[in-house]
């Protein structure tokens, strides 16, 4: 029934499984539909030119999209690793690694390395030395978003 329908739609039949696949990538966003779908487009213009001719056989099809589909896939995936574009805030999403550097007061004294400070309206979980409440650390690095302080 399927290759029946194929071969009444002829060369159409490539660019509606095309837009299928563009279709399905707007419902189901990944990516990697977009570039399967433009291969199937792509051999659909293909189809145009070449249908009438003895070459361009069901399996000769299946071939090219094959083959385009991977060239896609490859050059899509290289376009896609180029947007990691240089942000104006690079710490956005890295909240606790953007407190590297600052300082405040503990709220928590430390004890058996562990305690906790306050930093703007926020408490965080703080390493480090034995010290009491009340005194002023600096937030040296971040680890498993612990923040490993050090006396001021």
């Amino acid at each position: 029934m399927i290759a029946a329908l194929a071969l009444e739609l002829g060369p159409w039949s490539w660019w509606i499984a095309g837009f299928l696949l563009l279709g399905a990538e707007i419902l189901i966003p990944g990516i990697f539909l977009l570039w399967i779908g433009l291969a199937a487009i792509v051999v659909g213009a293909l189809s145009f030119a070449l249908w009438q001719t003895a070459i361009w056989n069901w399996q000769i099809q299946f071939l090219v999209f094959a083959v385009l589909a991977l060239v896609f896939a490859l050059l899509g995936r290289r376009i896609m690793a180029g947007r990691g574009e240089e942000s104006d805030q690079p710490m956005l999403n890295k909240r606790a690694e953007a407190l590297v550097g600052r300082t405040g007061d503990l709220a928590e004294p430390i004890e058996n390395g562990r305690g906790r400070m306050r930093i703007d309206d926020t408490i965080w979980v703080v390493c480090g030395p034995d010290l009491p409440a009340g005194q002023s650390v600096r937030v040296r690095a971040v680890e498993k978003g612990d923040l490993h302080v050090e006396p001021v």
